[in-house]
């Protein structure tokens, strides 16, 4: 073992088990602040002939020396404070590495966490090495090993999220000219005014502003400006009046 720039690099290839030229063995590298965690998996996925472990590192490694070991997957310790912070990280210099959480608490509020900060898969506290090897696996193939239970909370996730945003006020639904007179609503201009600066008729201001209080769902002219402020309502190619 070699330890540069505080990365713990693996054997050379030819210290590795011979393995045939058409098996794919991953290049799999650890990171964990917890040395014991780390030692021991390296030791351990040397031992396994359908990986390939480079090394290992704390969570304060630079991506960019982790990017030169070309790494197919990190196992990622998301125990260690500041884990799941480390996988948009990763991703940015090593878009095509897979990241595996491990050490993950089988709880709701952790796997959905490791979900959301796009892991792409996980091995709970009390996998086995056979589980990593698993994960690592799947990751690879883009397939994810979990639970029924932990699949059936994802979906539930997911059509509460649908649910969710059903119920919002569909913002990008408002036409261009909507967002125009919109605009000039949160600025305090009257039907007339508006009219004016549009050169529209007032009865065409008003016939508007109807359809945008109906889309944003809400019932006077001055909880437009509050919608407007918590929404993204610029359409693609709006321009100014």
């Amino acid at each position: 073992m070699v330890i540069a720039n505080g990365i713990k690099l693996s054997a050379p290839a030819s210290h590795q088990p011979p393995h045939s030229t058409q098996e794919v063995r991953p290049r799999v590298f650890v990171v964990s602040d917890v040395r014991l965690l780390c030692d021991g998996l390296m030791l351990s996925l040397s031992q396994q002939p359908s990986v390939t472990i480079v090394g290992s590192a704390e969570l304060t490694v630079a991506s960019a020396q982790l990017a030169d070991l070309q790494p197919d997957v990190v196992l990622l310790d998301v125990g260690s404070r500041g884990g799941l912070d480390m996988p948009p990280q990763f991703r940015e210099v090593m878009p095509d590495a897979k990241i595996v959480a491990i050490a993950v608490n089988d709880v709701e509020q952790e796997v959905l966490a490791c979900a959301e900060a796009g892991v792409s898969g996980f091995v709970s506290r009390n996998g086995s090495i056979q589980d990593v090897v698993a994960a690592v696996h799947c990751a690879v193939r883009s397939e994810l090993v979990c639970s029924p239970r932990i699949a059936a909370l994802m979906f539930s996730r997911l059509a509460t999220a649908g649910a969710r945003r059903t119920a919002e006020p569909d913002a990008g639904a408002l036409t261009r000219r909507e967002h125009e007179i919109a605009s000039l609503m949160t600025q305090g201009l009257c039907n007339k005014e508006i009219a004016r600066a549009l050169r529209i008729q007032s009865a065409t201001v008003k016939n508007h502003i109807h359809s945008i209080l109906s889309k944003l769902q809400v019932r006077r002219r001055g909880e437009v400006a509050a919608r407007m402020r918590g929404s993204i309502l610029a359409p693609r190619g709006a321009y100014s009046p």
